[in-house]
């Protein structure tokens, strides 16, 4: 049996070897997928797309009970302990203004680019139980999202879908003159080109499988709105950072996932320019994989205490 994983936040519910006996009776297709490798653990192959996407269904039925969770071939099939950890960090965060982590539907929660998958509000909401709005740009995107609410209707009134129809845009066209979200969150497009992605997408592959693939499949990579951008990760977050002044008064934290360490600099620089009163980067790890949110505020800390009242 593999050990803990140890460098998943405290309160993740995946730091224990997988159950598969568990997960095999949420989803039993999961079972042609399992095997045991040479250190006598069970595992599956995770270069597998349906592999991944059966251990998903079965993850999130199992400890979110999320029925019927299932997306497209072809999108972005996320590690469901990784996309945990994101959450869990924004309740530490929310933590420091409020000595402990609010919990309930008065904590409204916006995820920029929720996805097919819909992972972060339904993570968030069965965690927590925060009060989730999530927003796409893809339409085929944000209709299986919306498909996984209709197969969940204990949902209904926790988990709202906004559709982007500016891919210029970010919190523009989104928030309503009323609204007021405790924190905002986003795994932005990583990669520039489709050209980066495949590069990428061999390097995983050749990880997983331990072996030379000359011609790597983007299966389970992601559609074009999920991992690349034009000027890639520094220019999507450069620009929710410069939309984040104008809606500065109704996000109490602003945070983005940050896979490249380098462009940390250019974008506190950027923030600092602008005024942000508060900065935070928090770093994450998942195996070998380091990334890190960064957090930014526009409001005070006298002001962030009286937020949810």
């Amino acid at each position: 049996m593999s050990s803990e994983k140890s460098n998943l936040h405290p309160r993740n519910l995946h730091r224990n070897p997988y159950d598969f006996d568990s997960l095999i009776s949420c989803v039993p297709e999961l079972k042609h997928y399992v095997f045991n490798n040479s250190y006598g653990n069970f595992t599956i192959n995770f270069s597998i797309p349906k592999a991944v996407k059966l251990l998903n269904k079965a993850l999130l039925q199992h400890f979110y009970d999320i029925k019927n969770w299932d997306i497209p071939d072809g999108n972005l099939c996320p590690p469901i302990p990784g996309r945990a950890d994101y959450v869990h960090y924004i309740g530490d965060l929310l933590a420091e203004n409020y000595h402990e982590i609010p919990k309930g539907s008065a904590v409204k929660g916006l995820d920029i680019g929720t996805g097919a998958n819909l992972v972060y509000p339904l993570i968030a909401n069965k965690s927590y139980g925060w009060k989730m709005v999530g927003t796409d740009i893809n339409k085929d995107s944000f209709q299986n999202a919306q498909q996984i609410l209709n197969q969940n209707p204990d949902l209904s009134g926790a988990i709202d879908l906004r559709f982007q129809e500016n891919s210029n845009h970010i919190f523009k066209n989104i928030l309503d003159p009323k609204d007021k979200f405790v924190f905002s969150m986003c795994n932005p497009p990583f990669y520039d080109s489709e050209k980066s992605v495949l590069k990428g997408n061999l390097r995983k592959t050749k990880n997983l499988n331990k072996s030379k693939i000359k011609n790597p499949n983007l299966n389970f990579s992601g559609q074009q709105s999920e991992l690349w951008c034009e000027g890639g990760e520094i220019a999507f977050v450069s620009k929710m950072i410069e939309e984040s002044v104008e809606f500065s008064s109704q996000i109490l934290w602003f945070t983005c996932l940050i896979s490249k360490k380098e462009n940390l600099f250019k974008l506190n620089s950027f923030l600092n320019k602008l005024k942000a009163v508060e900065i935070k980067t928090i770093e994450m790890s998942q195996g070998q994989k380091v990334s890190r949110i960064l957090a930014w505020t526009f409001i005070s800390k006298n002001e962030r205490i009286n937020w949810l009242k």
